[in-house]
């Protein structure tokens, strides 16, 4: 099958977004169809199309992560997409490049597919500064609503945002589909462990200190602040032996953070190690010994998966879309606040080698369902259904 993938970002760029469809596009090649990805050209000012790739250049938004959005048609591109022949267009997001995919599959009378990786919402504070908030919420809720009747099928990664389709009216078919990863590069045993001790090196990290790894976006509703005052009670109670916290990642939220942990005293406990090759992430996960998050906003939870692949310990904020994922003081661990994060985290860093061991061994059972070749299973069913459905 020829199928057209179009997102707004893609590799090199870490998200998630860029990182889902990575990983779709190498899965569906890896099954024999062919794969055509439409997105922005974050390397230059130039349309480029190679490896399969088709790059639009496109206007960064520093306020966004640097995302960039180019414009909702390329006259070029378009030649290149006539020429593949795709029977099918998936969309992985909602501007720019994502209206593009709708405009090409209305042109070519094809299937369309929508999968929601995005909670628009809990962005909008980006645009509005804080003001008129529930006026924007209402606006991205009824964006939604005249977008469904658009595309053949909408995918949801998780229930959580299936529930949210149905709560703002769109009631057409949903399934949930989650986003297959490739968990093989973060087996402990493909560790390259002199990598692990230069990195120790590089920050300054003892061989006697536990890591804490925060990686991800460095954004406001990752709520990193709140991990960073649970930190702080924490080392005020006393650590039970010594520990660094690590935060691997970029974004807008860096500076006010940094701020933060010069204000909370942390200077010498926090390492801020910046951007990472999405795939150099194994050897971050490969240096931590505990993985934190304090996030309300995933989709789906990709990092915690990593995490788990990883062998990590995870303790994690509580969130709906989280439940079927970890289940509390078997596979990993919640909280709830600030102050249960310094209790929280006490616990976890008490636990013996036997109990680590367990968890590690339960969380690997609990991410075999989000294997790729299970992933490839579902998306081309759909795929299927939408192609005949455009015959």
């Amino acid at each position: 099958m020829n199928i057209a993938l179009f997102t707004d970002t893609f590799l090199p760029e870490i998200n998630g977004v860029a990182t889902s469809t990575a990983n779709l596009r190498q899965t569906l090649l890896d099954h024999g169809h062919k794969v055509l990805v439409v997105t922005t050209n974050a390397l230059s000012d130039e349309l480029t199309y190679e490896d399969g790739i088709i790059r639009i250049p496109g206007r960064a938004m520093k306020h966004l992560y640097g995302y960039r959005f180019a414009s909702i048609y390329s006259r070029k591109a378009m030649k290149y997409i006539v020429a593949f022949h795709p029977e099918v267009i998936h969309c992985q997001t909602d501007i720019s490049v994502g209206i593009f995919g709708q405009i090409v599959a209305s042109r070519l009378g094809l299937g369309s597919i929508y999968t929601f990786h995005t909670m628009i919402e809990d962005y909008a504070y980006y645009v509005t500064k804080g003001h008129f908030d529930r006026f924007a919420r209402t606006v991205v809720r009824t964006f939604y609503r005249l977008k469904s009747d658009l595309f053949t099928e909408f995918i949801a990664p998780s229930d959580k945002i299936r529930d949210y389709l149905r709560v703002i009216g769109i009631d057409k078919a949903v399934p949930v589909i989650p986003t297959g990863v490739d968990f093989s590069r973060f087996d402990p045993a493909k560790e390259n462990k002199e990598l692990t001790l230069s990195l120790r090196r590089k920050y300054g990290i003892g061989s006697d200190e536990k890591v804490i790894l925060s990686l991800g976006r460095v954004a406001k509703e990752k709520s990193i602040d709140v991990l960073l005052r649970g930190y702080r009670r924490f080392l005020d109670k006393g650590e039970p032996f010594p520990t660094r916290f690590v935060i691997t990642g970029w974004g807008p939220a860096e500076k006010e953070l940094k701020d933060l942990v010069a204000e909370l005293g942390l200077t010498r406990k926090v390492v801020f190690t910046g951007k990472c090759d999405p795939m150099e992430t194994q050897n971050y996960y490969h240096l931590g010994d505990y993985f934190v998050s304090a996030s309300l906003t995933e989709t789906q939870g990709l990092t915690f998966m990593e995490a788990m692949a990883a062998q990590l310990v995870v303790l994690a904020r509580y969130d709906d879309n989280l439940a079927d994922l970890i289940q509390d003081g078997q596979d990993g661990f919640f909280f709830f606040d600030e102050e249960d994060f310094e209790g929280k985290l006490r616990k976890v860093l008490s636990l013996s080698q036997e109990e680590r061991k367990r968890i590690a061994t339960a969380g690997l059972k609990a991410i075999d369902v989000y294997s790729l070749e299970r992933f490839y299973q579902n998306i081309i069913e759909v795929y299927t259904r939408v192609r005949k459905k455009n015959w």
